[in-house]
């Protein structure tokens, strides 16, 4: 294989990664709550940013990503309890839902610019050298994204199939209804999904900036890949989605040669385009 393909087949590995953790998150939101949430790549980036501002404040860059999920996770809660919760409440619309998410995202986006400022950011980390493995330099921020990616990969994969939560979870996006009659507290299945996507989400958006760079626009910038992900993996599939956001990622970095960068975005709906027209549903079906 040339070395600049594996080159970019193993940056396509590290950004699909990312954006397979941030597309489970949107996954199941929408599995589970009905909810196609444009705003999801905004908690994303800010995410990214909470994990900056511990990180710039003298904390370690890992413990700054704890934080930064925890924060993310509150800020997403909050948005349950101020407009979600309300929104299910009045029997709103997936249109009406999908707006209300565009506006929360561009009040994020924007918040963030008045506080940190529109130019990028980059974490307190010491520079790494890039590690020679098999003729290829792979940065060692790679290693440790691509290593964290698959661990919370299988913490989510134990917690969905082997605990009480994960079932009911299941349940409530299979039938709300029947869920609340069978005795499933309901509100908990809501907080807990929450929890799940912003911790995945802001573990993302910090690990995107590690290996390029904090900026206010990132996870918007990402928003599209993340849908195709979704769509492309079955939508309420966790798994699919990371399957599918490995492919995309893979296919943007390697299609950079030939058609720039500037088009990474097009490739990726193309493929979401391309498969569709011969699975509708998706290349999984839905697990959730």
């Amino acid at each position: 294989m040339d070395a600049q393909l594996a080159q970019l087949i193993l940056n396509g590995i590290a950004v699909g990664s990312i954006i397979g953790l941030a597309a489970v998150g949107l996954t199941l939101t929408y599995g589970i709550l009905r909810l196609s949430n444009f705003a999801h790549g905004d908690f994303m980036t800010l995410g990214a940013y909470l994990t900056l501002l511990a990180n710039t404040n003298g904390v370690n860059i890992w413990l700054s990503m704890i934080l930064g999920a925890i924060a993310t996770v509150g800020a997403m809660l909050l948005s349950e309890k101020l407009l979600w919760s309300t929104m299910r409440d009045r029997r709103a619309s997936s249109t009406t839902l999908i707006i209300i998410s565009i506006g929360l995202g561009l009040f994020i986006r924007n918040g963030i610019i008045l506080i940190w400022g529109g130019s990028n950011r980059d974490y307190n980390v010491p520079v790494s050298p890039a590690k020679d493995i098999l003729g290829l330099k792979i940065p060692q921020n790679q290693l440790i994204v691509m290593g964290l990616a698959v661990l919370a990969i299988l913490a989510l994969h134990y917690l969905l199939q082997n605990t009480k939560i994960g079932k009911a979870m299941r349940a409530v996006a299979d039938d709300i209804d029947l869920a609340r009659v069978s005795g499933i507290n309901v509100d908990q299945v809501v907080i807990w999904t929450w929890v799940i996507a912003g911790s995945l989400t802001a573990l993302g958006g910090s690990m995107y900036g590690l290996i390029t760079a904090v900026r206010p626009n990132m996870g918007w910038f990402l928003i599209l890949p993340m849908f195709a992900s979704v769509i492309l993996g079955g939508i309420g599939n966790p798994y699919g989605a990371i399957a599918a956001a490995l492919i995309i990622g893979i296919t943007q970095e390697a299609s950079t040669p030939l058609l720039g960068s500037q088009y990474k975005q097009g490739v990726a709906l193309f493929i979401m385009i391309l498969v569709l027209l011969i699975r509708p549903k998706g290349l999984f079906k839905s697990t959730i």
